[in-house]
């Protein structure tokens, strides 16, 4: 169970080496869980005292998951100009959950490696309605079932029994493995070093 964000930066190179493993092993069934650092707007004011004062302190850890990431693929200037607020959790979740409700782990995937780039490569603000759509079309998943998905409630509820997962777990940071609900691996960890642990819980 990979638990994650789409705006956590660290989970961004982490979503790319599960798909490297994932690829790899022909016995690992990967399962996207939601885990929210701004489920609202409150819980930026509460981490940050404003939303404004997000962006700033944000951009500090996108310096680190950037030197993280195998391929250096954040674009850390180009957020700075940009004019909207880091955006909040809750609309990427439910935009992925969506697409994972219809097509399935890989179609939730998709989707929300799409928003992330939305957000860390191109700069797009993944709150806007706008740039979620365009990202979802970007997919080959039926945009006309998405969006009933995206709206049906039932797909907000799914998230937030991720959350009660989370709480179940004790996860507390992302991004974050649990294997066989019994082991963790946390951080975004080096590929090798995924792949020994993995080969450990294994034996």
């Amino acid at each position: 169970e990979f638990f994650h964000d789409v705006i956590c930066s660290f989970c961004f190179p982490m979503s790319a080496r599960m798909r490297r493993i994932a690829k790899k092993y022909n016995n690992i069934e990967i399962i996207h869980r939601s885990f929210a650092l701004a489920w609202e707007a409150k819980d930026f004011i509460r981490s940050f005292g404003s939303r404004e004062a997000v962006k700033s302190e944000v951009l500090g850890h996108w310096e680190h998951a950037n030197k993280n990431d195998d391929e250096h693929r954040f674009n850390i200037e180009g957020m700075r100009k940009t004019n909207f607020n880091f955006p909040l959790s809750k609309p990427a979740l439910k935009a992925s959950k969506a697409a994972g409700l219809i097509g399935g782990e890989d179609m939730y995937w998709d989707v929300f490696d799409r928003l992330q780039n939305k957000l860390f490569v191109e700069n797009k603000n993944i709150e806007d309605l706008d740039v979620i759509e365009e990202a979802v079309k970007e997919t080959s998943i039926s945009f006309p079932d998405w969006k009933a998905q995206f709206e049906n409630e039932e797909t907000e509820k799914a998230v937030l029994e991720d959350f009660k997962l989370v709480q179940f777990y004790g996860v507390n940071s992302v991004p974050t493995l649990v294997i066989n609900q019994k082991y963790s691996i946390s951080g975004a960890q080096s590929q090798e070093r995924i792949e020994k642990a993995l080969a450990r819980i294994s034996k």
